[in-house]
């Protein structure tokens, strides 16, 4: 169920630390965010790529909220999303134009740079995705999103 004083609350406490890098806040969020859901969603959010289905069935629940602050919860589930792929692919998060993005364009980004995940040359834009997901509905689905991103990516970094 979700809950408006848990969401502005962990706003709040998020807005306020310090980040030592985009990196750092993008972690800092998807903690929070994988936190949230096993306590307010009960959902495991473990970073795994099955953690995915619970995470579209958290974002079916906030997209009712008649009370969504779509900004703050774009931040936290996308970070969320994009932490599964960084770690997935051992990729980075950058600040970078959306592609074909400009200020008349519906995105939480407004034409502006947002946060990607660059993996192998490719960027992914989780939080755009999340902001889909969050306005349009069902055909924004994240589980078919992260099986296309994972196949065109191909396997998992091997990491030691």
């Amino acid at each position: 169920m979700y809950s408006v004083r848990v969401a502005n609350e962990l706003r709040k406490r998020l807005e306020a630390a310090v980040y030592p890098d985009l990196g750092a806040m993008m972690e800092g969020y998807a903690q929070a965010a994988a936190q949230r859901g096993r306590q307010e969603f009960r959902q495991q959010l473990d970073f795994s790529a099955e953690s995915i289905d619970g995470l579209d069935e958290i974002l079916v629940l906030v997209s009712e909220s008649p009370e969504l602050d779509l900004e703050f919860e774009v931040r936290l589930w996308g970070s969320y999303l994009g932490e599964v792929l960084r770690r997935r692919y051992a990729g980075t998060w950058e600040m970078t134009q959306y592609p074909g993005a400009s200020p008349a364009s519906v995105s939480p980004a407004g034409g502006v740079a947002a946060p990607a995940v660059e993996v192998r040359g490719s960027r992914v834009f989780p939080l755009i995705k999340v902001y889909r997901r969050l306005t349009i509905g069902d055909e924004e689905d994240v589980r078919a999103f992260f099986g296309m991103v994972t196949e065109r990516l191909g396997k998992p970094a091997q990491v030691n």
